[in-house]
């Protein structure tokens, strides 16, 4: 099982950009993403990153040009609102590292402008701090294509200016000296004056290495990490090495773009438009979990099937993991998408294990479910949490170089993460094991002041103390402790006059919107599923949120939820899981209405 997981327009408009670097970009192509991005507009001109949000600039520099690309006339009326959009957010000299490169590649933009991010990184060993591994497993293999491209500095010219774009304004002055962010802005002059005069032998040896890690870590669908930046960004730098379109490589990236690729007829015409991940195991552990708390058996066939879905997922090959854990035997582990082998993640592994306890037990299970105790334990970082895809990737000097200005390029323990793993290895027997007391102790020392904790997979705070509290009570905390105690105040507080629960993902850049935001089903669901782990089911604020996810029930049995509560990078990348508004409530509501704590 698999929902659409909706991002915003910068996917569309690389994917035309880059087709059209490429050669290959189509009239219908244009014409139908072209069609998805203007419809996405928001009234004063820019595009926002997330449903509701204030239109983004960079986001909506990448939509002109495509639309620009597209034919549409540079006095069309939306085109005039988002240039005054653009122009008063402080033009193309604002954007962010990204978006510029996308500009260097045709000529909108000086490489010499761009931070420098030489290959040899990929020759560093893993000692020197900055190594490719010293970045999470999606910055990293974004990094190498990116050197590479950087080096070469292509230019394949749009056919256009932007020049309408520009205030003429000077870039902003770097960081004071006296901090990491100002030493690292000037180390990258001294990179600059690298890349200005390479050593030749090793520059050379430095883009085969690294042409080398790129193919190497192709995925079986023809993604990279199966998902949007490393795969364009590695489509490109091959393709600027020399490796013709029609190589088995480049061949299987474009075709397994189709994949991600959602075509729909509207009343405007047919639309284009680019998922930038997919989440089938995700999904499908989280859809076993809902049904089995809505009261089907174990056993069922329809769980079954999906249990012998997941089985076959499994992940049985060594990946990037391994670097800091090469003593690990593979297999155990389980990734979001369909072929992602390379990268397995704890959070998706959790989901997995408790929905495999829920779909029926047989040996092969039972074996599955062993295998990825064994992982778990072999993930935990050193301070007792776990992270999502790789062990103590906590260098935080990454955040602050220059070509980082976008997204988390680290993975850190994190609370929803720990709380999932925590509650998947409690669950299943280990509620007393070493590791699990401590991720119950790294999870006490992560609650915020305010009695919430954090979310970094999901919006935010509502999604961090939704998975927290359930796994604290799993692992054998009383629901009379303190913790929990000032989880549920905090739940009390933020409820919403309508009973549901909502947090806005501007939560992640003020502190104002914690816990604050429309209702939702999802968020609805996750303060529900704490209240329910606390035996608080039956009090008033519990009826109020299941009242609220009642009378906002479709006829179909699903809800409504335009709004954004899943995350990618928080603060800049959100994303719509449309499955979130389906699984979680029926889980809510099944734990509730159906466990016998609750009258009916």
């Amino acid at each position: 099982m698999a929902g659409e997981l909706a991002t915003n327009v910068t996917m569309e408009a690389e994917d035309l950009l880059l087709r059209h670097f490429l050669g290959i970009v189509t009239p219908d192509e244009l014409a139908d993403t072209a069609r998805w991005i203007r419809s996405r507009q928001q009234p004063e001109g820019g595009w926002a990153t997330f449903e509701g949000g204030p239109g983004d600039l960079s986001t909506t520099v990448e939509a002109y040009a495509a639309l620009r690309l597209a034919g549409d006339p540079v006095d069309a009326e939306h085109l005039r609102r988002a240039r005054r959009f653009v122009l008063a957010h402080g033009g193309i000299e604002r954007t962010r590292v990204f978006t510029r490169i996308w500009l260097a590649l045709f000529g909108e933009w000086p490489w010499d402008a761009l931070p420098a991010v030489p290959p040899e990184v990929v020759l560093l060993p893993r000692w020197v701090p900055l190594n490719i591994y010293d970045f999470a497993c999606w910055a990293r293999q974004t990094i190498v294509p990116l050197a590479v491209v950087r080096t070469l500095r292509p230019i394949r010219p749009l056919g256009f200016g932007l020049a309408e774009l520009r205030t003429g304004r000077r870039p902003a002055p770097a960081p004071p000296l006296r901090t990491r962010a100002g030493w690292l802005h000037r180390l990258d002059g001294v990179l600059h004056g690298y890349d200005r005069h390479p050593v030749g032998p090793v520059r050379r040896n430095a883009l085969r290495r690294a042409a080398e890690w790129i193919i190497a870590r192709q995925e079986a669908d023809g993604s990279w990490g199966g998902i949007q930046p490393p795969w364009v960004y590695s489509l490109l730098a091959l393709h600027l090495l020399g490796y013709p379109l029609e190589h088995p490589v480049l061949r299987a990236g474009l075709a397994g773009l189709d994949r991600f690729t959602i075509r729909e007829d509207t009343p405007a015409g047919p639309v284009r438009r680019l998922e930038a991940c997919q989440s089938p195991v995700w999904d499908t552990a989280l859809a076993v979990t809902a049904l089995a708390d809505a009261g089907v058996p174990a056993g069922h066939p329809a769980l079954r099937r999906a249990g012998d879905w997941l089985l076959a997922e499994e992940i049985r090959v060594t990946g990037d993991w391994a670097v800091r854990r090469p003593g690990t035997p593979p297999g155990g582990g389980w990734a979001f998408e369909f072929d992602n082998d390379g990268y397995p993640d704890t959070d998706d592994t959790a989901e997995v294990l408790l929905a495999l306890g829920r779909a029926g037990a047989g040996e092969p299970t039972a074996a599955a479910v062993r295998r990825g105790h064994r992982w778990l334990h072999a993930m935990q970082c050193r301070d007792g949490g776990w992270a999502a895809f790789d062990v103590d990737n906590t260098r935080g000097i990454a955040r602050d170089l220059p070509f980082c200005d976008f997204g988390e390029v680290i993975d850190p323990p994190s609370a929803d993460v720990t709380a999932h793993v925590v509650e998947a290895l409690a669950v299943q027997g280990g509620a007393g094991s070493p590791a699990v007391r401590r991720g119950v102790d790294w999870l006490l020392r992560a609650q915020e002041r305010d009695g919430s904790w954090f979310g970094r997979w999901g919006v935010n705070h509502v999604y961090g103390t939704g998975a927290a509290v359930p796994a604290l009570i799993a692992a054998g905390l009383p629901a009379e402790h303190p913790a929990v105690g000032r989880a549920l105040d905090w739940l009390g507080r933020v409820q919403n006059p309508d009973g549901g629960w909502g947090e806005d993902i501007r939560s992640y850049r003020q502190p104002g919107w914690r816990g604050r935001g429309a209702s939702t089903a999802s968020q609805t669901a996750w303060a529900l599923l704490a209240l329910h782990a606390a035996g608080a089911g039956d009090t008033d604020r519990a009826w109020r949120g299941i009242g609220w996810l009642v009378e906002r029930q479709r006829p179909d049995g699903g809800w409504d939820e335009d709004l954004y509560t899943g995350t990618g990078f928080p603060g800049d990348f959100s994303i719509n899981y449309h499955l979130y508004r389906l699984v979680f409530p029926v889980s809510a509501l099944g734990r509730l209405l159906g466990a016998g704590d609750a009258p009916r």
